[in-house]
């Protein structure tokens, strides 16, 4: 598990063994649907496709191992525990203020995809939010900016059945200047950005989602 042992900032990164390179040294593929109970939003259900370098020790601890068995439980939970120490690495936002989560998820697992690894959660909100007329925004992303992490499309996110006639969803992909696009670039694998930058922020993607 040294792929997630040895991730200083409470992440399962890929350490990798060339000369210094620019952020981000990771990319995880995401893709998300909304979860609904009774017309109210109660959680997202999460899908993180890791890219092969980072997905290698994860999968070589695994071996040969089936989906299901006991090593894909054991890999899930500690990978799980630190996704966990930071938020799920996601923000939600309604009319201003942090919409808060419950610190344990309905469920997870990981599996194998080819030669990456994958994990699945479902990220519960803390109480059900109302939807009819309402607007929120959400984010996932690595703070640090060492980790990608980002929807290759809009169709990467998708709402319930029960939703699709009554709300709307769009992906933001934001477009940092020039200053903040260099300061990314100067930083090589040992160095941490000021934490001042929000850098990775800066470079999040942002989902809406407009109801009626």
């Amino acid at each position: 598990m040294q792929a997630v042992k040895q991730c200083a900032t409470g992440f399962f990164l890929a350490l990798l063994s060339s000369a210094a390179l620019a952020h981000p040294h990771s990319f995880i593929r995401l893709k998300t649907e909304l979860i609904a109970e009774n017309g109210q939003w109660s959680g997202l259900e999460m899908r993180w496709t890791m890219d092969e370098i980072t997905s290698a020790d994860l999968l070589y601890d695994a071996g040969n191992a089936k989906p299901g068995e006991e090593i894909w439980k054991k890999l899930a939970a500690e990978v799980m525990a630190n996704v966990l120490g930071q938020h799920y690495f996601t923000e939600v936002w309604h009319n201003g203020k942090k919409v808060k989560f419950l610190n344990r998820p309905l469920h997870y697992g990981m599996e194998r995809d080819g030669h990456q690894a994958v994990l699945i959660f479902a990220l519960p909100l803390a109480e059900p939010q109302p939807l009819s007329g309402q607007t929120y925004t959400f984010s996932t992303f690595d703070p640090t900016y060492y980790v990608d992490m980002s929807y290759e499309q809009d169709a990467d996110v998708t709402l319930p059945a029960e939703l699709r006639d009554k709300c709307a969803l769009k992906v933001h992909t934001p477009h940092p200047g020039d200053e903040v696009l260099d300061y990314a670039q100067s930083l090589d694998k040992a160095d941490a950005p000021e934490e001042s930058m929000e850098l990775g922020k800066q470079f999040a993607q942002t989902v809406s989602l407009q109801c009626q």
